[in-house]
């Protein structure tokens, strides 16, 4: 289901990015429903090493109706809900999903070190999760 949203009018319900080698954390200023990260050191990764990414997802509000399920999806890349561009006549970035916020700069995306595949982790104690709210 996409919604109308402030930078593009076809949207998710929620966003969240986090570049994996900034995934440093103040542990002073984060909470448990909003990491914060310091962005004060570069940490690439290692291929296969798993690390532990904290990613927030930007705040949103939403009544999910009894029967009705939420997904999660993750990817590698910026989200494209694959309807076309909706941009219209003047405006200066594509609309495919996230606005104008696309991760797709070459010189800070530069394919060699980006133009890998991710691989996802799952092991007893490392277990993936979403936080939610519950609000009666």
């Amino acid at each position: 289901m996409l919604f109308v949203g402030t930078n593009d009018p076809r949207v998710c319900i929620g966003l969240g990015w986090l570049r994996a080698s900034q995934r440093k954390l103040d542990h002073g200023r984060s909470l448990p429903y909003r990491p914060y990260h310091t962005h004060d050191e570069e940490w690439p990764l290692v291929p296969g090493e798993p690390v532990e990414l904290m990613i927030e997802i930007l705040p949103t509000c939403i009544v999910i109706p009894p029967g009705y399920r939420l997904a999660l999806n993750i990817r590698g890349k910026d989200y494209e809900h694959g309807l076309g561009d909706a941009r219209q006549p003047g405006e200066l970035y594509t609309m495919k999903g996230v606005g104008p916020f696309v991760h797709a700069e070459p010189k800070d995306r530069p394919p060699a070190i980006f133009g890998g595949k991710n691989r996802l982790h799952f092991e007893p104690g490392m277990e993936p999760y979403l936080l939610l709210p519950i609000i009666p």
